[in-house]
């Protein structure tokens, strides 16, 4: 039984812009949903024991923040409102490569194949939202948080 997505892209970013995109409000409020039809609402207190809640339209995600390591890793749990489904975690790694940002995407505790696919749909075009924000920014404005990694 698959139970565990693992995503794995090089962005075009460094490492404290690709960072900054998992862990600043604004810019999660620019991806972080697969439908950009949908509203979509952030509040993130981005420490070790703050939480985290994600509108996106009609559907309620939230959880807490387990590891946070700037730049390089983060780690959270994932609960959708109204399931009664134990929370899922969730694992972003980064690291600095030739091209760019290695990201590695883990979302594990699944507790079946089908609930794995459905995320797994989620998560594909989500990445893709966030590949297009950090192309756009290249483009647009030199990096501030550059000497930051």
């Amino acid at each position: 039984m698959d139970t565990e997505i693992r995503i794995e892209r090089v962005l075009p970013a460094t490492i404290g812009r690709v960072y900054d995109a998992w862990t600043r409000v604004e810019l999660l409020a620019q991806w972080y949903c697969p439908n950009p039809k949908f509203d979509l609402k952030v509040q993130a207190d981005v420490r070790v024991g703050g939480e985290y809640v994600v509108e996106m339209g009609p559907h309620v995600v939230r959880g807490s923040y387990l590891e946070v390591e700037p730049p390089r890793r983060l780690v959270f749990s994932w609960k959708w409102d109204g399931t009664e489904d134990e929370p899922t975690r969730v694992e972003v790694e980064l690291a600095e490569v030739a091209d760019g940002t290695r990201m590695v995407l883990s979302h594990t505790g699944f507790a079946t194949a089908e609930d794995t696919a459905n995320h797994r749909m989620g998560w594909e075009p989500e990445v893709g939202r966030l590949v297009d924000l950090l192309e756009s920014a290249t483009a647009r404005q030199p990096d501030p948080a550059a000497d930051r990694g």
